[in-house]
């Protein structure tokens, strides 16, 4: 009888120090699926705050840029279109004045400021999709291990027990299969 007192206190402690270690093991592992979300939503919150920033910075490089052109081809067309003197001096004004512009935004920025900005943009466009998507494939890769862990038997029925269950791993909604359009 003390013999089977013995084995049963044994085997008890045995599943007792097993479900200890099941719990804790399940507990980091839930931690860190919920850490790894927190990362994710850390890089969403950066494209948030990031994007129509650079969206806008842009847009007004090329607005400006965009009215110089528009100035000098306004007057090149009306130099075209003239047939007096006193619309073709008019016209040249035009012109000399729009260049005079130009010139200015070129001594300011050497290099066309809406090339520099777009590549920018694209630049920042792509790090940001590479960072949220390093997160995401971080984020599954725990909830992988965390749903192994909660399947496997015998930890399956600790699992239950203690309240932990399967995580959902990040899938993509649908229609995101289609590029983001930028349009500026």
């Amino acid at each position: 009888m003390k013999r089977v007192m013995i084995v049963l206190l044994v085997v008890f402690a045995l599943v007792g120090f097993y479900a200890f270690n099941i719990y804790n093991k399940m507990v980091t592992a839930n931690e860190q699926v919920d850490g790894q979300w927190a990362q994710v939503e850390t890089q969403y919150q950066r494209r948030f705050d990031l994007i129509p920033n650079l969206v806008n910075s842009v847009k007004g490089a090329m607005e400006q840029e965009k009215e110089v052109f528009a100035n000098i081809t306004d007057a090149r067309t009306k130099y075209s279109g003239a047939v007096t003197p006193e619309e073709k001096v008019q016209a040249t004004n035009q012109v000399e004045s729009s260049l005079g512009r130009l010139l200015l935004v070129m001594e300011n920025y050497p290099n066309l400021k809406s090339i520099d900005t777009v590549q920018s943009l694209m630049v920042q466009l792509e790090g940001t999709e590479n960072r949220i998507a390093v997160e995401r494939k971080r984020y599954n890769d725990e909830v992988k291990i965390f749903n192994t862990l909660v399947k496997r038997v015998p930890a399956k029925f600790f699992a239950s027990m203690f309240g932990f269950e399967e995580r959902t791993y990040f899938a993509s909604v649908e229609g995101s299969e289609k590029a983001v359009e930028v349009n500026l």
